[in-house]
C-alpha cells in the first residue's frame, strides 16, 4: 500500500517567498497537478476554457486560501500543520484501510493532502471549521481550519473518506442518487465512529435530534427517495442552508439531513442483518434499502 502524503504545510511556506505572479502555478503544480485523474473524473477542469472561466482553482477559492491570499497573519495556521498531524493522517489511512483485509483492494496507490480553509467561509462554519472528500478511489483530501478542536477531529474524518473510497472501489457509482447518497454517508459515518469513537461524531449527524429526525427528516427523505441527479439532491442531503450557498433551491430540510438519516438508517440495517460495517460498505445501495422498509416508519430511539 502506498501512500504519497502532499505536504501541503510546506508548500504554503515556499509560497509566501515567492512573487505574487509565480504562486498560483506552483500551487497548482504541487498540491493539485497529483489529482489531475480526480478532477477529470468529477468533470472539473484543471484550466478553465477562457479566462474567468470555472476550473478547480475557482471551485477551491469559495472555501481555501489561494495562493495570492496568503500573508504572515496565516503562519499560525500552517505551523499547525506540523510533522505530528501528518503521522497522525498517514496512521488514519492506514488503519482504515487495514479494516478491509479481508477482500484485496484494486487501487493500491493513495494521495492525501490538506487544503487550508478559510475561517470566514461560510460552508466550513457551518461544518464546524473541517470537511473532506474521497469518493474517487486513490484521492484523499480534507479541508479545515487547524485548531484544538479540527485537528482532533482529523483521524475520524480520514476514516469516513477513506471508506467512500473503498465503497467504489467495488460499488459502481450511480450518478449521485439520494439512495446511494443516504447509504454511503451512513455507512462511512458509522466506519468512523467504530474506529474513533461517538465522541468524534461529525456535526452532520450530531447536531441533529431524534426529535427533528423521527418527526420531520425521515418522512419527508421516504418520500423522495427516488430523486436522483447530483444538484437535485443537495437541498435533501445537505439541507437548505448549504444548499443556498450552492446557489440551489430548498426543499425544507434542516442542516445535513441526509447524513443523519443514513447514520441511523444504516445502524439499523447493522443491527438487524449482523453484518459488520465493512462487509455492508461494500453492499449496493438497493440491497440495503430492501432490508430496512420499517426504517422508515419505526421511530429511531
Amino acid at each position: 500500500m502506498n501512500i504519497h502524503m502532499i505536504r501541503s504545510d510546506k508548500v504554503y511556506r515556499e509560497l509566501l517567498e515567492m512573487p505574487m505572479a509565480e504562486r498560483r502555478g506552483y500551487f497548482k503544480e504541487e498540491i493539485l497537478a497529483p489529482y489531475k485523474e480526480k478532477f477529470y473524473k468529477q468533470g472539473i477542469p484543471f484550466e478553465a476554457k477562457q479566462e474567468g472561466g470555472f476550473d478547480i482553482m475557482m471551485l477551491l477559492s469559495w472555501m481555501h486560501f489561494m495562493p495570492e491570499m496568503l500573508t504572515a497573519q496565516q503562519l499560525p495556521l500552517i505551523d499547525r500543520l506540523d510533522d505530528s498531524v501528518w503521522q497522525s493522517c498517514e496512521r488514519a489511512i492506514r488503519d482504515s484501510l487495514a479494516r478491509f483485509g479481508s477482500v484485496t483492494l484494486p487501487v493500491q496507490d493513495y494521495t492525501f493532502t490538506i487544503l487550508l480553509a478559510q475561517p470566514t467561509a461560510p460552508m466550513l462554519q457551518i461544518n464546524d471549521g473541517y470537511s473532506g472528500d474521497g469518493g474517487i478511489p486513490g484521492y484523499l483530501f480534507l479541508s479545515l481550519v487547524p485548531n484544538e478542536h479540527t485537528l482532533s477531529r482529523l483521524p475520524s474524518a480520514l476514516a469516513h473518506e477513506v471508506n467512500h473510497n473503498v465503497r467504489y472501489q467495488f460499488v459502481d457509482w450511480d450518478g449521485g442518487s439520494l439512495k446511494e447518497m443516504l447509504v454511503a454517508e451512513g455507512l462511512a459515518e458509522n466506519f468512523a465512529v467504530q474506529m474513533y469513537g461517538k465522541e468524534k461524531l461529525g456535526p452532520w449527524v450530531s447536531k441533529t435530534s431524534l426529535d427533528t429526525l423521527n418527526q420531520v427528516i425521515k418522512p419527508f427523505l421516504h418520500n423522495h427517495l427516488d430523486v436522483k441527479g447530483v444538484q437535485k439532491i443537495t437541498a435533501y442531503l445537505y439541507g437548505d442552508e448549504i444548499a443556498a450557498l450552492m446557489g440551489q433551491e430548498g426543499v425544507g430540510m434542516p442542516y445535513c439531513a441526509g447524513y443523519a438519516c443514513g447514520y441511523y438508517l444504516i445502524q439499523y440495517y447493522l443491527e438487524k442483518t449482523g453484518k459488520t460495517i465493512e462487509e455492508a460498505s461494500l453492499i449496493p445501495a438497493s440491497e440495503i434499502l430492501a432490508e430496512v422498509e420499517e426504517f422508515w416508519t419505526g421511530t429511531t430511539r
